[in-house]
């Protein structure tokens, strides 16, 4: 690994410990909302603008009450909120702050991490446990001995959700998944997601790997502020070219798997989709964690979890951005 910023892990290994024995690994929805110590300023309905004093900023925050699910097909999902980042509302919220499994869109804290950290030039070779992936398994088609830049992995896993590519980050950063899963969980905690648990940085089944729609709110939104993240989500399909075991230059084109940004799905009106990540299991369901742009030209974050299938996920994502996010 050759990252430019790993000081601080000690530091924050403190704090997730201190956020554990304070929350545990379950919660009610009460204790969900309390333990993050924000201000909310009202209770089941569109909030107004609160400020995190801990870690210093202002962000979205709001009560355990859902709010807005009868204007939309809500039975679609297990939980979801929309987050308006420029006036810090949440005007949407079923179930932010239940315990969900985020599939692939714990890619979304794997590539923060390796943004904010790393040199994104540096050249790293695939190893035979990277590519040990299910038949079933999103992959970006890597073979053990290729070389390929920090950058091209960034792009296959969050583009085309390679499950490879995320394990070949996590060991070149951390050495072994389970290593960078520590970091992950740190790096969360002092993000404020304090009811986010990860095993791995792919997002593959686990009972013991969850996140909550409020936590994922918090990484993503940290994860946009950085300009490489929001062009590696924006893309639509992206030429990887890498060298392969055998030594020569190797192309794939990777598309992005955003129905909104592949044109299976309509823009609603009035909207610019950024990009975002998607994410589906058998025990996740139908995820997707999305960055638009409103007529007002807004940062809106919305996410979906535990879809029931695909086409309600975009169809229910769709009637939270039009009535929610102007």
């Amino acid at each position: 690994m050759r990252c430019t910023n790993s000081k601080g892990i000690k530091l924050l290994s403190l704090l997730i410990c201190f956020s554990l024995l304070a929350t545990g690994c379950s919660f009610t929805k009460s204790e969900a909302s309390d333990s993050y110590n924000f201000e909310a300023s009202s209770v089941g309905s569109k909030q107004t603008k609160g400020t995190n004093g801990f870690f210093g900023s202002e962000l979205c925050v709001t009560d355990d009450v859902n709010f807005g699910t009868e204007q939309v097909n809500s039975q679609n999902s297990e939980g979801a909120g929309v987050f308006n980042v420029t006036e810090n509302e949440v005007t949407y919220n079923k179930n932010i702050y239940k315990k969900l499994y985020p599939a692939s869109t714990t890619k979304i804290l794997t590539a923060y991490i390796i943004i904010k950290n790393c040199n994104l030039n540096d050249m790293t070779t695939v190893s035979e446990n990277a590519v040990k992936q299910g038949a079933d398994s999103s992959v970006c088609h890597l073979k053990a001995g290729d070389k390929v830049s920090i950058k091209t992995l960034l792009y296959g896993m969050m583009l085309e959700s390679g499950n490879d590519a995320a394990i070949a980050l996590s060991e070149y950063y951390a050495g072994t998944p389970s290593d960078f899963a520590k970091i992950m969980n740190q790096t969360a905690a002092s993000l404020g997601a304090t009811h986010t648990h990860f095993v791995n940085p792919n997002g593959l089944p686990s009972d013991d790997h969850y996140t909550t729609v409020y936590d994922m709110y918090l990484m993503f939104n940290a994860a946009i502020k950085l300009d490489t993240f929001v062009d590696i989500i924006s893309t639509k399909e992206y030429q990887a070219t890498y060298i392969s075991a055998s030594g020569q230059e190797t192309n794939q084109l990777w598309k992005n798997t955003n129905y909104y940004l592949n044109g299976h799905a309509d823009t609603p009106d009035g909207f610019k989709v950024i990009g975002g990540k998607t994410g589906t299991t058998d025990a996740a369901g139908y995820c997707l964690v999305l960055y638009s742009k409103n007529s007002n030209d807004d940062d809106i974050i919305s996410i979906v979890y535990k879809g029931n299938n695909k086409s309600n996920l975009y169809s229910l994502m769709t009637q939270m951005l039009t009535e929610f996010g102007n």
